[in-house]
């Protein structure tokens, strides 16, 4: 992205910082939240995403040994279903 023009008219300065801004803030990974220290079982986990709202994505930010972990059933305004092929600790960034 370009610098910010600063020597235009307030109007035409406000429409364009809007065209440059916008889709920036507009990206929802500007609003994730970090679950931590989650377990999962090796088999399918239930977790409360605690978003309040339809979940967009999701994904592992830490993880504390090596597996296979994918999400099991639909997103929805409640839950993550994930399955793993281990038990491990995990931390999930919901969005």
């Amino acid at each position: 992205m370009s610098q910010l023009p600063i020597n235009l008219p307030l109007p035409l300065m406000q429409t364009k910082w809007a065209s440059q801004l916008n889709p920036v803030l507009a990206n929802p990974l500007n609003g994730i939240s970090i679950l931590k220290d989650v377990s999962l079982i090796n088999g399918v986990t239930k977790i409360n995403h605690l978003l309040g709202r339809q979940m967009q994505g999701w994904m592992i930010l830490d993880i504390d040994e090596p597996a296979t972990i994918y999400r099991s059933a639909p997103l929805n305004p409640l839950t993550l279903t994930l399955t793993s092929n281990v038990a491990v600790v995990v931390n999930i960034g919901v969005f």
